[in-house]
Order: C-alpha cells, then structure tokens, then sequence
C-alpha cells in the first residue's frame, strides 16, 4: 500500500490506516502470545509504532518477544499501546475487505478505531512504559530452509515434556554432534520420559561450535505458526541466554530455558536385534481402532508378535475387549509387549514414509522406531506392562 505524506505530530500520537486482512493476520499471532491474565497492565498491551512509512506491532510477555512490520498508510508517526485481545476482536468482527483507520488522542489517552460505520476507542497506556527484551550478545548465527527449521520442530514437538518440576525437559534441545555417518549434523531432540523423539539435519554453516540450547515450549508454538506462513529462510541468531528467530516481516525473540538437557542418548538402545516391519498406516489405523475400548487413565494396548503378524489387543472392564490382527514382518521368536496408544499414535503421525521399522529387546525395554526411508528421524518409546 502506498505511504501518504507525513506530518510531524505531537509524541504518542499516531494516524494510520491498514488493510484489514493483514492487520488481522498480524493481531492474530501476537495476541497469543501475550497472557490473558497479568498483574502488569502493559503487558495486556500489543505495541503499535511507525516505522519507515510502515507499522510495527509488537506483542511480549517478557521471556518471548514478537515483532512484526505490515503495510500501512501513515498520516501520522507515533506509538501506543493498546489491549491486545480487545484489539484483535474487534478486527477480527469488522467486514471482509474493509480498511482500519487508527488514531491516537493524547489528551483522552484513547486510540479511535474506526472502520466504515463502526467505531471504537480503546485507552492505551505510553509506548515508552512498554518493556524491551535486549538481545545481548547472539554469537552464533545461521540460515536454515523453513522447510527444515518446520521439520526439526514439528517432528520433535510432540514428545516435549509438560511438567513442571522437569522444566528442563519443557522444550526442544537444539545442539551440535555427529551423527553416524561421523559427520557434524544439527540435531533437534525432546522427550518426556516415555518417548524421545531425534531429528536432525546437515549443520549449517555458522552452527559451527553452537551451545547446545533447550527452546521452550511456548517458542516452539509460536515458531510452528510462524514456519506455516512463510517459505523463505529462516535466520537463527542465539547465544547460551536467548534465540532470535528472522522470516520474512516476522521477528521472534526469546530466552532459553535455563538447565541442562540430559545425556539422551543413554536412553537409546544400541543392541536391540529383533525387528519388525509393518505398514505404517495400517498399523496407525489398527491401533486408532483397538484402543477405543482402552481407558483414558492408562491408553494401553497390547502387541502380541509372532512370525508374519502382529495382534493388537485392548482389555478394559468398563467398555469391553477390542482385537485386531495386521500383517507384518517379524522373524524372531513370538513377544507380547505393552504401550500408550496415544504415545504410539502421536509418533506415527511423525512417520514420513510407507514402512514403519521397529527395533525391540525384550517386553521392559525401550523400543527404537525408526522410517526405513529416512535416516535422519529416529524415535524412542518405553513400553507399559499392561
């Protein structure tokens, strides 16, 4: 959209006018990261400025920082700060196609929202009260596809942690090492303790020597929104304290989540020899099935094993017995073993390929899933007795 000419203005005012559609897109990813509750009223607030004949917003909440620069027609430089959610809904219900005008009273501290018939005023509170999150020192830096910055994080997500008291497992552990081919690869890690989930890809350069970081689960969320949207690179800054994520008009700061991510790969299996092989959306759909009756406390489903099939079955005195019987490859002597169906299933949505391969041990051992067809992926589950 073409920039109008500018007047000076007194400090805080502001007189924009945005297109609806992109004003809404914006509003919309960074009211979710500001709190709904907070005992810091700012902190309520999105941050709207002029910048460069356009408009940045910019929403916090002190440990996440997002910004993000769209088109507008500036009559008037200036910044304010205003609720975040009320904001958003009010743009949110305005007609399809229709321009918001946005203008700042100093002497009522109201910003006027206006939009054909419709009209708002929301009290905002002084840009300059509105808090920073310096980026310090960002040592090392690095470009990754978003194509594969999405794949690191979405085929990882699933297995972060959600307690608290391990609030070091509340994230995705992004670091540096060899893979088995002995050549340096970034690798992207979570588990919660009942699964582990291991992708990586080749290091970028720059990544070279990286502190292994752990990027919390709330990042993580708002670094997915941001890789669905945009396709070009994605510049990674970070240090041992923060990350900086860079695409397109989008910005994402963040501090790390400060403790160390055990050694996972103790947790890994390396001697498990018995192996079976099975179409992956049969057995997904097969267990999908069986576990209907399974109940919502423990989610178990049993595997029963012998040469040529797999049996799945689930047992439980309120709703019943389910089985189901799925071919399969399997040559070694018959085992039954135990998991979470919910487990099972939210790993084998991470499978890219046709085959899934899993490498067992015994009934209490950890089992190694794998993708034949893709060796940068390997996932870890712990079996249930059942």
């Amino acid at each position: 959209m073409a920039v109008a000419a500018k007047k000076m203005a007194p400090a805080g005012s502001l007189k924009v006018t945005v297109e609806r559609a992109n004003f809404l897109r914006s509003l919309a990813r960074l009211q979710s990261i500001v709190e709904k509750r907070n005992t810091i009223p700012i902190l309520s607030n999105i941050k709207i400025e002029t910048e460069e004949g356009a408009l940045r917003l910019t929403a916090t909440d002190m440990d996440l920082t997002a910004t993000e620069t769209i088109a507008g027609t500036i009559s008037e430089e200036g910044a304010v700060t205003v609720p975040a959610h009320t904001l958003y809904e009010i743009v949110r219900k305005l007609p399809d196609g229709s321009q918001v005008n946005l203008e700042s009273d100093a002497k009522s501290a109201q910003l006027k929202v206006t939009s054909g018939n419709a009209k708002f005023s929301l009290s905002y509170l002084p840009a300059e009260d509105f808090p920073t999150m310096p980026e310090g020192s960002l040592s090392h830096q690095f470009n990754l596809t978003a194509k594969d910055c999405a794949i690191l994080i979405e085929r990882t997500r699933f297995a972060m942690s959600s307690e608290e008291t391990r609030y070091y497992l509340n994230g995705i552990y992004l670091h540096v090492a060899n893979n088995a081919s002995g050549e340096a690869a970034l690798k992207a890690v979570a588990t919660d303790g009942h699964r582990l989930a291991r992708i990586e890809t080749a290091m970028p350069e720059g990544a070279k020597g990286m502190p292994g970081i752990i990027i919390p689960r709330k990042t993580v969320t708002e670094l997915s929104k941001l890789l669905q949207e945009n396709t070009g690179d994605v510049n990674i800054a970070l240090s041992e304290t923060k990350i900086r994520f860079a695409s397109g008009n989008i910005v994402l700061l963040s501090k790390l989540i400060d403790g160390t991510f055990p050694d996972y790969e103790r947790v890994i299996p390396a001697s498990n020899d018995k192996i079976l092989e099975i179409d992956a959306a049969q057995l997904s759909q097969a267990i999908d099935r069986v576990s209907t009756v399974s109940t919502d406390k423990s989610r178990a489903i049993k595997l029963a094993l012998s040469k040529g099939k797999l049996t799945l079955s689930a047992n439980s005195p309120e709703n019943g017995t389910a089985e189901e019987e799925v071919g399969a490859h399997f040559d070694a002597d018959a085992m039954e073993i135990g998991f979470n169906s919910k487990y099972m299933l939210e790993m084998m949505t991470q499978l890219e390929g046709d085959t899934a391969q899993f490498l067992l041990s015994d009934p209490a051992a950890p089992v190694i899933v794998r993708d034949p067809s893709d060796a940068m992926a390997l996932f870890v589950i712990m079996p249930m007795r059942v």
